[in-house]
């Protein structure tokens, strides 16, 4: 979470990144790079990345900087 706002984290052996709808089509053509579905129907703007797309270090630092550059743009998690 950054900013009270979804960013990156891990969801079992995948990397989850929120990049962001600009984006989203583009980056789903990067090595490991997936629509993330939880319940039939992917979020627009959510990946999943596997372990052939984090590889290498500087792999991980983009996929965080995408998120993070997304972060801004991002709607808040609604607050219970």
């Amino acid at each position: 979470m950054v900013d009270d706002k979804m960013c990156v984290g891990i969801v079992k052996d995948h990397l989850m990144a929120r990049v962001g709808p600009e984006i989203y089509e583009s980056v789903l053509s990067r090595p490991g790079c997936k629509p993330m579905d939880f319940t039939g129907r992917p979020m627009k703007g959510f990946v999943f990345v596997g372990s052939e797309g984090i590889d290498l270090e500087d792999d991980l630092d983009d996929w965080i900087q995408l998120s993070l550059d997304f972060n801004p743009q991002a709607k808040s998690s609604k607050k219970k």
